[in-house]
């Protein structure tokens, strides 16, 4: 009885906490639900109807709807960058694909990029055989899988002790270290995921929770996270948040001075995800899908618990059961791995198809073939590709209503669909999505195609990167900076 009632006021001193916090954050966000997304109205009226100079290091909104040149500046610069992992090109998590996507394109930039990683001696890392402007620094994981602190700072050390020292350094996370990370003015952090966001999901699945399961205590300490991150989250100089939901925490949340956070959202590949009606029926038709199915459904990513599938599962199954109508007029294409995959083709091979991973120019291929994509995560964190893919081929979303999502991706209902995370909500928004139809998906998914390309591509995300870089580089003994870079002039047609 002690036991249950110590653990039942833990759990309330945890609500007053998260009340405490929310304090900070509804207010704001009250305010830009009635706007175009974060601050988009706002954005709009700063970027097209004042002449006047912006110091982007004041810039409160994301950079990508800034507009950068194409060529590559006269200033090339050598960058360090710190990632636990360096990815293979076809298999990469969402932090790896987002290291891998913006170096890849800073390299072929002209930029001289060294690359501090981990690799285990079974393991062999890409070759980039055309990029003689690409190093890698390889180094023995730790036992928990992370970058060996001590190995990669002398590897770093020495680097830059030669002719040329390091104009920027980049880590994504916690790559480099807040040990290592102190009176580095030069060094920005790319955050895919923070712990103030995860309390949300931790919420949801506790509210998930089967009630024969007993209670968890990541809420409590999940907030005990939050404290460790506000404080050592100072010791890095520049924040990159990849939603506004992020940069807006980092902010208010963590204190973090506004001129050391920088919103720069996702991108993804534009040259692979792009509409190809024609790929996309060859896929259907290699699947020999029946023409009775006259909507089709995409869902890909990891197939685990946290990304939302059992709720899919579940809505899926209720609808099959309850409606014969929608069960014969509607297909389920799944791809990825995990789980939760076999549990899928419980709901039968005519219903649902359970494709496995596929390689990126595979994954382009499947998401025209699909009429609408379904992200059905509980993962209140980062900016998710899969969302990005399917909006640069042209397709309408499905999603969690999640900050991140509602904030930066699906900003109106011209883009898609959300939902809280029931199984009662997700069946409504399937029903509201069969009862649109094909026409109303097309319409919705030039609109997402159409501000994707605005936001959401590599070349985007890339040039607002190196704007950045270039900013905060300058002369880091003197610590000044290139102030020229760090001021834009709004362009006007």
């Amino acid at each position: 009885m002690a036991k249950d009632q110590a653990s039942f006021f833990s759990f309330r001193s945890c609500c007053y906490i998260l009340v405490f916090f929310s304090a900070f954050s509804s207010i704001p966000l009250l305010y830009w639900s009635y706007s175009f997304g974060y601050g988009y109205s706002y954005i709009q009226m700063t970027v097209n109807n004042e002449n006047k100079p912006i110091n982007l290091l004041r810039f409160s909104k994301a950079w990508n709807h800034l507009v950068f040149s194409s060529k590559p500046p006269q200033r090339l610069l050598k960058i360090a960058l710190f990632v636990k992992k360096w990815p293979d090109e076809q298999h990469a998590g969402g932090l790896e694909r987002h290291a891998l996507t913006l170096h890849l394109a800073l390299a072929k930039r002209g930029h001289e990029l060294h690359i501090f990683t981990a690799s285990s001696y079974n393991s062999t890392l890409p070759l980039y055989p055309l990029m003689r402007n690409l190093r890698f620094h390889i180094s023995r994981p730790t036992a928990g899988g992370y970058l060996d602190q001590a190995v990669v700072w002398k590897q770093f050390q020495v680097e830059n002790a030669t002719q040329r020292p390091f104009d920027v350094i980049h880590t994504e996370s916690v790559g480099l270290r807040h040990t290592r990370s102190n009176n580095l003015n030069n060094l920005a952090v790319s955050w895919h995921g923070i712990a103030y966001e995860t309390i949300h999901s931790d919420i949801i699945q506790e509210l998930l929770r089967n009630t024969k399961d007993p209670r968890s205590n990541a809420l409590t300490e999940r907030v005990k996270k939050v404290v460790d991150e506000v404080k050592f989250f100072q010791s890095y100089a520049h924040h990159i948040a990849t939603s506004d939901h992020a940069g807006d925490v980092l902010k208010r949340i963590y204190m973090i001075p506004e001129e050391r956070v920088h919103v720069i959202l996702n991108g993804v590949n534009e040259e692979i995800f792009k509409p190809d009606v024609s790929k996309g029926n060859d896929f259907r038709l290699n699947l020999s899908i029946p023409k009775s199915k006259s909507l089709i459904l995409g869902l890909a990513g990891r197939l685990v618990k946290d990304k939302g599938h059992p709720l899919m599962f579940e809505a899926l199954k209720q609808i099959f059961n309850e409606n014969s109508t929608f069960r014969d007029s509607v297909i389920v294409l799944v791809a990825g791995n995990g789980p939760w995959g076999a549990r899928y083709k419980d709901l039968g091979s005519t219903n649902v198809m359970v494709l496995g991973p596929l390689e990126q120019a595979q994954l382009a291929t499947f998401y025209n073939a699909i009429d609408v994509f379904i992200n059905p995560t509980l993962r209140a964190q980062g900016l998710d590709h899969t969302l990005l893919e399917a909006i640069l081929t042209g397709k309408p979303l499905i999603a969690t209503k999640l900050a991140s999502i509602t904030g930066s991706i699906i900003v109106s209902k011209e883009m898609g669909y959300t939902y809280a995370p029931t199984v009662g909500e997700l069946k409504k928004v399937l029903y509201e999505v069969w009862d649109d139809g094909k026409e109303i998906l097309k319409q919705k998914g030039r609109f997402a195609r159409e501000r994707g390309l605005k936001l959401f591509t590599a070349t985007k995300m890339a040039a607002a990167y190196e704007r950045l870089f270039l900013c905060i580089s300058g002369d880091v003994k003197q610590g000044k900076k290139h102030d020229n870079y760090c001021s834009y002039q709004p362009q006007f047609n």
